[in-house]
């Protein structure tokens, strides 16, 4: 009799086993690789799946969209400057069959895909062009990653380069660059202020020029101002028909 219990209860362990082994559930985001003695037969989920034990064999692949962040690279661009830039790529499962059977390990392969074509894509381009055509370089950068990872049923989305570190020496002369821009642009504006004032006082002369009655106007407006003033002494302009009168008179 206790052989039967012994029995009966190791035959439910095993079926309890089986049972396990049996029944997987996918989440909504998640779907089962299934192979069948090494043979892929079918792509299920998400939901309840029902598995042969010791026959079938799943793999879950999350079709989420995963962020890598792919490490500091140190890269020379194209005009000779040695940087270390670092960027985030975003991108995501279409096609589970593919990324299982297509490629050993899908997140390392496109760890390693993505380091190199950034040191690539950045060691192509000069500096001014890594500073201020960052839109463009992400483009390019995603634009070639989405196409090499298309055989492995991966969509990459996104790709943003991060930060890009630059030698103590390149930042130094770049704040020098910037100071010495500043400086000449405030040269152009003194200058153009300048040449303006100029050209407004030419008018000026030229039209009192042809009415004499003009400069006698400026000279009361002058004497207007002076009398707002608290001095203690206060010339009075000699008007300029005054004058020519008087040298007439010993001539």
């Amino acid at each position: 009799m206790p052989f039967v219990v012994v029995f009966v209860f190791a035959i439910g362990l095993m079926g309890l086993f089986f049972l396990a082994s049996a029944v997987r559930v996918l989440n909504e985001y998640e779907r089962g690789v299934v192979f069948r003695l090494g043979r892929l037969i079918a792509v299920k989920g998400p939901g309840l799946i029902l598995l042969i034990p010791m026959i079938d064999r799943m793999v879950r692949v999350s079709l989420r969209t995963v962020a890598m962040d792919v490490p500091p690279q140190d890269v020379i661009t194209r005009d000779n400057v040695s940087v270390k830039v670092n960027a985030v790529v975003y991108f995501r499962v279409v096609e589970p069959t593919r990324a299982i059977v297509e490629i050993e390990n899908f997140l390392y392969a496109t760890s390693q895909l993505a380091q190199t074509t950034l040191r690539a894509v950045v060691g192509e381009a000069s500096l001014d062009d890594l500073l201020s055509e960052r839109e463009k370089l992400n483009h390019q950068l995603q634009s070639i990653l989405d196409h090499q990872t298309d055989p492995w049923g991966i969509k990459v989305s996104i790709v943003e380069v991060k930060h890009i570190d630059l030698p103590e020496e390149m930042r130094r002369a770049m704040a020098r660059e910037a100071e010495a821009e500043r400086e000449r642009r405030a040269k152009v504006i003194a200058a153009e202020g300048e040449f303006q004032a100029s050209a407004r006082l030419a008018e000026a002369a030229e039209i009192i020029s042809k009415h004499p009655a003009a400069l006698q106007l400026r000279y009361l407006q002058t004497l207007s101002e002076i009398a707002a003033e608290n001095n203690s002494t206060t010339i009075f302009p000699v008007p300029i028909d005054f004058m020519e009168a008087l040298i007439k008179g010993r001539s």
